[in-house]
């Protein structure tokens, strides 16, 4: 994949809010020490600096197709960055505490475009049923994928795949709540795609900046 540089270092510095920034531990390579690097994570883009105060990154990781798993290492709170394939580099990397951890596997988990993709598909299926006037199907939240058979706690990013009885994943954020709704200017069934898009949008919107603000209370 081809990557404007210009263009990728100011998405990385602009001044939009970023999903999740802090210091983590980075490990250079395969016997290589560790380097405490400035995260900051955008979508699927999770960018790499010296310091919080440089204006380009040092490197940019795409979390596409992915998992995200608990590693033994040298280094204490560490976690891995896994892609699927032979020649795939794994990404070793370290927090500085067991909550910062944590909160960073759940947001490299939630990153990819397949974690949005359901999301949407959720939305698009309570649009239709209230559309047909009709009852919402039951409520379905993305999940993370069931621990693997040696006990190690993993994260993925792509689409899981349920198991009976299997242990539910990290709870995920909220989805916009289930009710009939009225378009700003009428009724729904004579709204156009632009207001119902900016309609659930602001509520989007708003569940997203709330399970923001409860993510970052200790």
């Amino acid at each position: 994949m081809k990557l404007n540089e210009r263009s990728l270092a100011f998405y990385a510095t602009c001044d939009a809010p970023v999903d999740n920034a802090g210091f983590l531990y980075k490990k250079g390579g395969r016997h290589a020490a560790y380097h405490r690097r400035w995260f900051v994570l955008r979508g699927n883009m999770l960018f790499y600096f010296e310091d919080p105060g440089s204006r380009e990154p040092v490197g940019v990781i795409i979390l596409e197709g992915c998992t995200v798993e608990l590693v033994e290492a040298a280094e204490e709170f560490a976690f891995a960055v896994r892609f699927a394939g032979a020649r795939a580099r794994t990404y070793v990397l370290a927090a500085e505490s067991q909550a910062a951890m944590e909160g960073w596997v759940k947001a490299l988990s939630r990153a990819s475009f397949d974690y949005l993709r359901l999301v949407v598909r959720e939305l698009e299926q309570q649009l239709a049923a209230m559309q047909a006037g009709g009852c919402p199907p039951p409520p379905r939240r993305p999940r993370a994928l069931p621990p693997k058979e040696n006990g190690c706690a993993v994260w993925s990013t792509e689409p899981p795949a349920t198991s009976t009885g299997a242990r539910p994943g990290p709870e995920p954020p909220p989805l916009p709540p289930r009710r009939r709704a009225s378009a700003p200017n009428g009724p729904l069934d004579s709204a156009t795609f632009a207001q119902l898009h900016e309609l659930y949008g602001q509520e989007v919107r708003a569940l997203r900046s709330q399970w923001l603000r409860s993510r970052a209370q200790p």
